[in-house]
């Protein structure tokens, strides 16, 4: 595997399962070193780096980014994948997770973000990479909350990416679609018939599958590599086509 990311440090939220687990395992096989905040680091894998860090409170946030520095001296790249899923209609959540939710998808981007500034700008392979969704460019039934959020890393990212281009910081975000990680294990394990809940989510992607965390952390590997440098601003769809093509029926 080429080492894109030899002498670089990394940063993956929500890096206990899933495709936080996958990102933080494929950067450091790129030759990263990688920080995983978690809040619960005790299970996160061993070979990378586990700090306690919730990204819905600064003060833990600020602190894990200090013992990054003080373990590694730098920070080069910053992947929040950290966030939380809601069902329902705009009717089925009430004010406190709607706030809850935009907290941590949205406001836990900057929080994280802004503490790594400082050391992101002396970095000469600076890049963050935000994890967004089709469910910002396709409106799915019963995602209102979650699609709410994760157009607004979409909008948050593109921002982001004007006001730091010029300080050498690239941003951009992935956009997968239906992924086969514990959160969707657990939603399949809720549905009146999982077996056929499974046939549809795979049926709902053209390619006929769900995605896999591994894809998308090769997705978020490929944005966040200084071999990308006139890569920003870009939201990468990894969603078997579901964004852009229209199949006919089979």
């Amino acid at each position: 595997m080429s080492q894109d990311f030899e002498d670089l440090v990394a940063i993956v939220t929500g890096a206990n399962s899933g495709i936080g687990a996958a990102v933080a395992a494929r950067l450091r096989e790129g030759g990263a070193s990688v920080a995983a905040f978690a809040r619960r680091p005790d299970d996160v894998d061993p070979t990378v780096f586990a700090v306690h860090a919730d990204v819905s409170d600064d003060a833990t946030i600020r602190a894990a980014v200090a013992a990054v520095v003080d373990r590694f001296g730098r920070i080069d790249i910053v992947v929040n994948n950290a966030g939380v899923g809601a069902q329902g209609t705009i009717a089925d959540n009430d004010d406190d997770e709607w706030v809850r939710v935009l907290d941590v998808n949205v406001v836990g981007i900057a929080r994280v973000t802004r503490a790594a500034l400082p050391w992101l700008r002396e970095s000469p392979s600076a890049a963050v990479v935000n994890v967004s969704s089709i469910t910002a460019t396709a409106g799915l039934p019963q995602r209102a909350l979650y699609s709410a959020t994760k157009g607004a890393v979409l909008s948050l990212t593109r921002a982001m990416a004007a006001d730091h281009v010029r300080e050498g910081i690239r941003v951009n975000c992935v956009c997968p679609g239906t992924t086969d990680t514990p959160w969707v294990s657990r939603l399949l394990e809720k549905a009146a018939d999982p077996e056929s809940e499974l046939v549809a989510l795979n049926a709902r992607q053209p390619h006929g599958r769900l995605v896999t965390a591994e894809e998308v952390a090769e997705a978020i590997a490929y944005l966040a590599s200084p071999r990308s440098g006139s890569t920003t601003g870009a939201a990468l769809a990894v969603d078997g086509g579901m964004q852009n093509l229209r199949l006919r029926p089979q």
